[in-house]
């Protein structure tokens, strides 16, 4: 790792949080909230915002899991879950797509510092391709709009469909205004109208 983050720790037991609390800066980090309950998690987060969260699963309130899920709702960032059980149902649970590492105690300096490495690394790539996702939904939402707004200039003005394209062009450049404005405008308009322009 080779910068600082600011780091939310959660722990029901005392001497796990004053573990994270001495081996995370030494790891050259930032512990910036240290829970012992689920519920004392996100009220801290709400707070004060980390860039990573380490949180045993087994706490009372608010396990680690359901805590995440909770932080993940109000702001996304990545999730290293800890516990003392190496349990098939409890990383079942874990595997949702926030939760980017899983440690089983005792931790080891030469566990903690790779799984944050890892951690943060996964969770770049995970929104990377949620905003590309997104982008593309975007992409093909202002598409079918604008393949619309063609057929109304084809059919109102009988322009062919090259035609129909430079027209919604020239319109958004001397209004400036994006393409996907100008569409909507002429598709709202034609629906407004109940197809009668």
């Amino acid at each position: 790792m080779n910068h600082s983050l600011k780091i939310a720790v959660a722990d029901d037991e005392v001497d796990m949080r004053d573990y994270f609390q001495k081996m995370l800066p030494l790891l050259g980090h930032q512990v910036v909230s240290a829970a012992s309950n689920g519920k004392e998690l996100l009220d801290n987060c709400r707070r004060n915002p980390p860039d990573l969260v380490i949180t045993d699963i087994k706490m009372p309130e608010l396990d680690g899991i359901d805590a995440a899920v909770e932080l993940y709702k109000i702001h996304p960032l990545p999730v290293i879950l800890v516990s003392a059980y190496h349990d098939v149902e409890l990383i079942e649970r874990a595997e949702s797509d926030h939760v980017m590492a899983y440690l089983v105690k005792p931790i080891k300096q030469a566990d903690l510092e790779p799984a944050i490495g890892l951690a943060i690394h996964r969770f770049a790539q995970f929104q990377a391709l949620r905003k590309e996702a997104n982008d593309l939904r975007q992409a093909l939402s202002d598409r079918k709009i604008i393949e619309r707004a063609k057929g109304v200039l084809m059919s109102r003005a009988g322009l062919s469909e090259p035609d129909s394209f430079k027209r919604l062009q020239k319109l958004a450049s001397e209004k400036n205004k994006k393409l996907i404005e100008i569409a909507t405008m002429i598709v709202t308009t034609e629906e407004a109208m109940g197809g009668v322009l």
